[in-house]
């Protein structure tokens, strides 16, 4: 089953807890065993999974980021925005997370994140649930 979902950033850089979109696609798929796959199908945007107990986490990581790739103005891209393609290589368009027993298996302190690198904008997500 496929649920597609729309995120909204709202600066340029962030990191959006999206486990409310994670915990509907399950709990609509009714899907007790299997696979989700979470995928944004942006250039300038990623998902990861990341800490969710700690607000600075996200923080630094659009910190580090930012101090990692800097937007040079040798950069030829004509929109102006090649260190946001370079941070979503880095991150990634998809995560794929276990279900067992009707959840998704994470870590103590794990949460699902859309990374926005080139906001504000609207933004897709699908979130594909396989039973299996």
């Amino acid at each position: 089953m496929l649920f597609t979902f729309t995120v909204t950033s709202k600066v340029r850089e962030e990191y959006i807890n999206i486990d409310s979109l994670v915990e509907e696609a399950l709990g609509k798929s009714g899907v007790k065993e299997g696979i989700m796959t979470i995928f944004t199908p942006h250039t300038t945007a990623g998902i990861t999974i990341n800490e969710n107990a700690d607000p600075d986490v996200t923080r630094d990581l659009v910190y580090g980021m930012n101090m990692t790739f800097d937007n040079k103005k040798e950069y030829r891209h004509a929109e102006g925005n090649s260190d946001s393609h370079m941070k979503s290589s880095l991150t990634g368009a998809s995560e794929t997370l276990i279900i067992e027993g009707g959840q998704v298996i994470y870590g103590t302190w794990q949460s699902t994140y859309f990374a926005e690198f080139d906001g504000p904008r609207d933004r897709k997500v699908h979130i594909k649930v396989i039973e299996g």
